[in-house]
């Protein structure tokens, strides 16, 4: 299975949101703290081209905030691979 990597601060309502959400759904990710990683922040950057969070990568593909429809969508394409 593809790894799902969440880019998120500890402050940050809407990422806790996006890792509740992942729990629920029962999906292993990786948890990564832009706010104590400078390379973290510049991978980020390079992926999405933007600093804010949280961001969801899956599959390769980033989904930007707490978009349930997205990442519903993103988990189920997971899933049929």
């Amino acid at each position: 299975m593809a790894k799902v990597k969440v880019y998120s601060t500890p402050t940050c309502p809407y990422c806790k949101m996006v890792k509740e959400f992942l729990r629920k759904k029962s999906v292993e990710f990786e948890d990564i703290d832009i706010s104590c990683d400078e390379e973290a922040v510049k991978e980020l950057f390079q992926k999405s081209g933007r600093f804010d969070v949280p961001q969801t990568e899956i599959n390769g593909k980033i989904i930007l905030g707490f978009d349930k429809k997205a990442l519903e969508k993103e988990l189920e394409n997971l899933s049929s691979e």
